[in-house]
């Protein structure tokens, strides 16, 4: 049985929301890359051979590179974009343990190495769980990451406000009730504002979280990024959206645990938005993050 899209929403030009997904990867270099466990990584680049400095950008929980798709064609003016599929999720292959950062982060290690020329440092944007796993990759490789963005990351021993439990996707749901369910799903954890729940976001839900692998939710329960950060020498900043429904109202909480760890630590908050503040504010995130990597 294959998945039914047909109550998605439509793009404002009539498109599908994937024909708009396909667009954006269609401007972009498909590379994979071995992981070092026989599988391999994707990576989605814009800008291969350009120059320019090199960014990392790590999606979170149960996704894949188009939780940057508003970001890689504006940030590739300034950089050379490789958004990663993680192990275990989008089109890459799964690690050995899909339930272990350590085993996510080492297949990430390799992939990079394989990625990019011996040496060549790079900027590191982690959201979600993209920030768990940029904190323990910066173990690995301290002396090639040049700083670390993490952006809503997960895997944090902080206070975190009850939310409603979020329902498993499955393809046997009516198309109706599959897209109806994405959106409630991105309405609880991922944008603030409802009216911003498109079509591109519910596809991206229904692709990404039906065929997830690696357990990304069991690491982050877990506090993994807590455990690691104190080993992180790496300099980092955050960038968080306001009202980020894995954060709101206990930022200052994220804020002291960071600072003392690094006492230059700078926290910055998009007005308006919520967890997934590089899709609901991208313009604004865009801007922020040019700011600090420049």
């Amino acid at each position: 049985m294959s998945l039914d899209y047909s109550a998605v929403p439509r793009m404002p030009d009539g498109r599908t929301a994937l024909e708009h997904i396909e667009s954006v990867a269609a401007t972009s270099d498909a590379i994979r890359v071995p992981m070092g466990n026989g599988g391999k990584m994707m990576w989605h680049v814009w800008g291969k051979d350009s120059g320019k400095p090199a960014l990392l950008l790590f999606h979170g929980g149960s996704g894949s590179w188009i939780h940057w798709i508003r970001n890689v064609q504006p940030l590739s003016q300034h950089f050379t974009v490789y958004a990663a599929d993680m192990p275990g999720l989008g089109d890459s292959d799964p690690p050995d343990d899909v339930r272990d950062v350590w085993s996510v982060t080492h297949c990430v290690d390799h992939a990079v190495r394989a990625l990019l020329p011996e040496g060549e440092r790079f900027f590191l944007a982690g959201f979600s769980f993209g920030g768990m796993v940029s904190g323990h990759l910066a173990t690995l490789m301290p002396e090639r990451i040049r700083r670390i963005v993490f952006v809503g990351a997960g895997g944090l021993k902080a206070t975190r406000k009850p939310t409603e439990k979020l329902l498993k996707l499955l393809e046997t749901m009516p198309p109706q009730v599959l897209a109806d369910e994405a959106r409630r799903n991105l309405e609880l954890l991922m944008l603030h504002d409802p009216k911003n729940v498109d079509g591109v976001a519910i596809h991206m839900q229904i692709m990404n979280t039906t065929r997830a692998k690696t357990r990304s939710r069991d690491m982050g329960i877990a506090g993994a990024l807590s455990k690691v950060l104190p080993e992180v020498k790496v300099p980092f900043t955050g960038i968080w959206g306001e009202y980020d429904s894995t954060t709101y109202p206990y930022i200052q909480e994220r804020i002291d645990l960071f600072s003392a760890l690094q006492p230059g630590f700078e926290m910055h908050q998009i007005k308006g938005a919520g967890h997934w503040v590089a899709y609901e504010a991208a313009e604004a995130f865009n801007a922020k993050l040019l700011e600090v990597l420049k």
